[in-house]
């Protein structure tokens, strides 16, 4: 059989910031501090360029005279804040009506939270496309996630969360070892939320997204997530102007969307409220729920490794098509002559299970290939990247066998 050949796209920015998915975002968490402007009134009628010099006191291993030494590291951080852009603007006064006639919100009010919302230039130039497109490399992407700090730290948070995993797990049917990885993938525990205002970043994206070849499309989803996060706002009486998250709108510990918050996100904890920024419960749950919802299989693989010899892997690059879901069959890789790496599969007990080859590139190096099943696919719905699944994946194995006794 002859397989058609596509180099797929996995590059970070393919599908960015948490768009169609919850964990749609960069995906590097970004450690740069914002600092959000008050707008005073004497700037109401332009915009600014605001120059802040921070000091950042780090404690230092080093020592002098046997006394810990402070280093000092100062960052200037520039934001462009434009108060009242967008009242009386003419994109927002029809997507104020719009939402009006849809979901019944009061006109008065959306003008009013739309004259406090704030351009965030910062949030624009995040999200504009790269000038130069790098190569894909697997094991600069791989190295990372899966450090000590991530392995060391899933492991605290998997013992601190442990009755809420366990129950996610027999619940969801999804191991909490995939759970914990993907938070730690996300914001490294709840370490790293995000600090941009979500109404400021979703307006100026929805309104202002930067020059783009699907500008438009980009700037219809921004304007679903828009309207997502002021629906949640409303229903769970909310304050818009009181969540931050990522630049593109990812909000708290497993950085889920605002349309994904209302549609996949529990309150795990039993106490009446749904808090994704500040409640390890309610991530858990929601990261479960969301992978069932989306067709996770209990008690099912990830991926199957494939056997080195050259056959196989050239068998696997053929296969290779850049498509996330399961639409190959085993036994036409097997009848192509792969032959599988793992001692404990019964690969004539699994001809008729559904898989596709997952491509991972590294320059300089052979291409890596494995073979993924229903629950890689499900790990791409998250972030649609086969890099972002793979590293989801090995971070869980890595945190299960340094837990393990």
């Amino acid at each position: 059989m002859t397989f058609p050949v596509r180099t797929p796209d996995h590059s970070p920015r393919a599908v960015f910031a948490r768009e169609a998915s919850p964990s749609q975002r960069s995906f590097l968490p970004s450690f740069r501090p914002i600092l959000r402007l008050a707008a005073p009134a004497r700037f109401a009628a332009g915009g600014v360029l605001a120059a802040l010099m921070l000091t950042l006191a780090m404690p230092g291993a080093a020592q002098t005279n046997g006394k810990p030494r402070t280093k000092v590291a100062q960052a200037v951080l520039e934001e462009e804040v434009v108060p009242q852009r967008y009242a009386n603007h003419p994109d927002v006064d029809a997507f104020i009506n719009d939402l009006v006639a849809r979901d019944g919100f009061d006109r008065g009010e959306l003008q009013k939270v739309f004259s406090r919302v704030v351009f965030s230039q910062t949030a624009a130039r995040l999200a504009a496309p790269p000038a130069t497109t790098a190569k894909k490399n697997w094991q600069v992407y791989q190295s990372r996630f899966l450090d000590g700090m991530r392995i060391n730290n899933g492991v605290r948070f998997w013992n601190e969360n442990s009755a809420a995993l366990a129950r996610a797990s027999q619940e969801f049917g999804v191991p909490e070892e995939i759970i914990v990885a993907i938070i730690g993938v996300e914001t490294i525990y709840g370490r790293n939320m995000g600090n941009f205002r979500t109404i400021d970043a979703l307006t100026t994206l929805a309104f202002d997204y930067p020059a783009a070849r699907n500008r438009t499309e980009r700037m219809a989803l921004f304007r679903k997530e828009l309207e997502s996060l002021l629906l949640y706002a409303r229903d769970r009486g909310i304050d818009p102007f009181s969540l931050y998250g990522s630049y593109a709108g990812a909000i708290g510990i497993p950085q889920f969307m605002p349309s994904s918050i209302r549609e996949y996100a529990v309150d795990y904890s039993g106490n009446g409220k749904i808090n994704l920024t500040g409640d390890a419960a309610d991530a858990i749950g929601s990261v479960g729920n969301f992978l069932k919802l989306h067709g996770w299989e209990a008690n099912r693989p990830v991926i199957w490794h494939i056997a080195p010899d050259p056959g196989s892997q050239g068998v696997a690059e053929a296969g290779a098509d850049g498509r996330p879901e399961p639409h190959w069959k085993l036994q036409d890789f097997i009848k192509a002559g792969l032959l599988m790496n793992e001692s404990k599969l019964d690969v004539g007990a699994e001809l008729g299970t559904p898989v596709l080859i997952v491509d991972l590139p590294t320059p300089g190096q052979p291409t890596q290939y494995r073979v993924g099943l229903q629950n890689f696919y499900v790990l791409t719905r998250y972030n649609r990247s086969f890099f972002y699944a793979m590293a989801v994946y090995e971070l869980s194995t890595a945190i299960k066998a340094a837990r393990a006794p």
